[in-house]
C-alpha cells in the first residue's frame, strides 16, 4: 500500500494504474501521494508542461520513458502525450476524514448523492479543492468512482483532496451529525445561500444529475440551501451548481 499523507488507515482499491494528461500527471508528481513507477512521454510531445514533468520526475528519481505516440493512444485519445504508471488510488476511511477535517477551522465536507457521470465527478472534485473543502464523500453503489477519467476531468485536483467512499450515505449523515456536523442539502426551494447563516462544521450534499437529492437524503438534511435561478436546480449542471455553492460557502466560511 502506498503512503498517503492524508491518513494512515485506507481502503486500497485497484481503480487504475494509469494517469494521463499533462496537468493530472504534473499534479500527481507535485502531490507525492501515490507511488509513481514510471512516466511515459510521447516522442512528439513538446511544451513547458512536458519539460516540468520530466524535470520533476527526474528530481524524484522516477524513470522517464520516451515512447511512440501510438503507445499512449492505448490509454486515451486525449493523453496529451503524457502518462504515468502509478499505484492504486486510496480512499480514506470516513472516521479518518472526519478527524482530519476537524483539524481545520470551520470544517467543510462535501457529500455527492449519486453523481454518475465521471466528468461531472472530476469537475466537482476540482471545485471542492479550489474552494477549500476538507474532503469529498461518495457512495459505493449507483455512482461514479474515481477512475483515470475522473482524474483527468479534475485536472489533477484529485491528488490534493481526500475522498471517502461509503456504503450507505444516510448512515454516514447520521455519523456526521453525531460528530457535530450540520447537514445542508442543495435543493431548489431551499433558503437562498447568499442570505443563509451557515453553521459549522458543515457537510453540504450535492444531488445527482437531473434528479437532485434522493428523498431519504433530503429528509435527513438539517436544512436546504439553493442558488437563485429562473429554473429548477436540476436544470443546472451538477458541477456548475457545486461551483456556485462552494464559492458562496467559502465566503461565509472565511
Amino acid at each position: 500500500m502506498a503512503y498517503n499523507k492524508f491518513h494512515k488507515k485506507t481502503i486500497n482499491e485497484p481503480l487504475t494504474n494509469i494517469v494521463y494528461g499533462r496537468n493530472p500527471v504534473l499534479e500527481l508528481l507535485k502531490a507525492g501521494k501515490r507511488t509513481v513507477n514510471k512516466i511515459m512521454i510521447a516522442q512528439t510531445a513538446r511544451g513547458n508542461a512536458v519539460t516540468d514533468i520530466i524535470d520533476l520526475a527526474k528530481s524524484k528519481g522516477i524513470a522517464v520513458h520516451n515512447v511512440p505516440p501510438e503507445r499512449l493512444d492505448r490509454y486515451s485519445e486525449n493523453s496529451q502525450g503524457v502518462a504515468a504508471e502509478v499505484s492504486a488510488m486510496e480512499y480514506i476511511e470516513i472516521d479518518d476524514l472526519i478527524a482530519l477535517s476537524k483539524k481545520n477551522d470551520n470544517p467543510l465536507l462535501v457529500i455527492l448523492d449519486g453523481i454518475e457521470d465521471p466528468h461531472n465527478l472530476g469537475a466537482i472534485i476540482r471545485n471542492c479543492a479550489a474552494f477549500g473543502a476538507d474532503g469529498v464523500i461518495i457512495p459505493k453503489w449507483r455512482a461514479a468512482g474515481v477512475t483515470e477519467t475522473v482524474a483527468k476531468a479534475s485536472a489533477g485536483a484529485i491528488e490534493h483532496i481526500p475522498v471517502s467512499k461509503v456504503i450507505n450515505t444516510n448512515q454516514t449523515i447520521e455519523l456526521l451529525k453525531k460528530q457535530g456536523f450540520w447537514i445542508a442539502g442543495a435543493e431548489n426551494g431551499g433558503e437562498l445561500l447568499e442570505e443563509a447563516k451557515l453553521p459549522f462544521p458543515l457537510a453540504v450534499i450535492i444531488g445527482s444529475e437531473g434528479f437532485g437529492l434522493h428523498s431519504l437524503t433530503k429528509k435527513n438534511c438539517d436544512f436546504l440551501i439553493s442558488i437563485p435561478q429562473k429554473n429548477t436546480i436540476s436544470s443546472l449542471n451538477a458541477s456548475c451548481a457545486s461551483a456556485v455553492i462552494l464559492y458562496e460557502i467559502s465566503k461565509k466560511r472565511n
